[in-house]
């Protein structure tokens, strides 16, 4: 994996991923989630629910969203959802391999923190995947499939912020070796 990591983490490669990732994020904050909210009557949609959620509010949501409103979250919001994920996991572990490489941390245990963006990405696949059953099967879904797809969400909402905490620090981290580079060439 770390091959793999090293020889895809230039600044152009890195950045371009970074950008498409960055695009296809906006196009859903601006364009498939207003669009399937407008359903919703102010209700979040399910993969927005970073603590997750529960079968009542699941049956409240569908329901809201009624028939036109699932439709639209199963075929604007998920395929869209579904290549988000992969930019994702590809992007955000490049930018970190990327900054460890930088202060000199890539080739050491640090090297595990470019797997938490895969981790999430994983756990949103599976997020959606249950959210793709419960519409699908709506309302005749379990309470089991809610509270798997409910647990998928909250690890990628832990797993994301882990990730950007971590990555923070890293970023300071940076700072302060070049601030110190700096002032040492003075």
């Amino acid at each position: 994996m770390n091959k793999i990591i090293e020889k895809n983490i230039s600044g152009k490669k890195v950045l371009g991923f970074f950008i498409v990732t960055n695009l296809v994020y906006a196009f859903m904050l601006m364009v498939t989630i207003p669009k399937t909210m407008a359903f919703s009557n102010g209700l979040k949609l399910l993969d927005m629910m970073p603590t997750g959620y529960d079968f009542n509010y699941v049956n409240k949501l569908f329901s809201t969203l009624g028939e036109n409103g699932r439709e639209t979250y199963l075929t604007n919001q998920i395929p869209v959802d579904m290549i988000y994920p992969l930019l994702f996991g590809i992007s955000y572990c490049l930018l970190m391999a990327y900054f460890l490489k930088k202060i000199n941390k890539l080739k050491s245990p640090f090297s595990y923190l470019c797997l938490l963006p895969i981790l999430a990405a994983i756990a949103d696949y599976l997020e959606n995947l249950g959210i793709i059953k419960m519409l699908t099967s709506y309302p005749n879904y379990t309470e089991t499939t809610v509270t798997i797809a409910s647990m998928f969400s909250v690890i990628k909402s832990i797993s994301t912020s882990i990730y950007f905490i971590t990555l923070l620090v890293i970023l300071i981290l940076l700072g302060i070796k070049s601030l110190k580079k700096t002032s040492s060439t003075i």
